[in-house]
């Protein structure tokens, strides 16, 4: 059985940062892509960030492109999500996902098969 646990949500101020860790379970990682979407209170999951296991490759939201940053975390088989310069609209549940999409369908959520549960992250002063 496949398992995706997030962790290392919370609250910070604008400006500030956090890290997001998801370790998996139940799948061979370098099989596959996995990333981050994220839903706001009222809103649509969107697309934040993804690797590919195999190669390193990286494709990001234009929203974050250089301030959020993801890795592979070969300890726990899962993925790392580095989140600098907060901003209040970054406030949402992030997910983790993993999946095996072709380059043109990273952003979208039909080409993940496996999601986490999600993990709160806010951000307000």
């Amino acid at each position: 059985q496949v398992q995706l646990v997030e962790s290392g949500g919370g609250l910070v101020q604008p400006g500030g940062s956090l890290r997001l860790s998801c370790a998996a379970s139940g799948l061979t990682v370098s099989g596959y892509s996995m990333g981050w979407f994220r839903q706001a209170p009222g809103k649509g999951r969107e697309f934040v960030a993804a690797i590919r296991w195999s190669g390193g490759n990286t494709w990001y939201a234009d929203s974050v492109k250089g301030r959020f940053s993801i890795s592979r975390d070969r300890a726990n088989s899962g993925v790392v999500l580095q989140m600098n310069s907060l901003k209040a609209e970054d406030t949402a549940v992030y997910f983790c996902v993993a999946g095996r999409p072709i380059a043109s369908s990273v952003a979208t959520e039909a080409a993940y098969g496996y999601w986490g549960q999600g993990t709160q992250v806010a951000v307000s002063s």
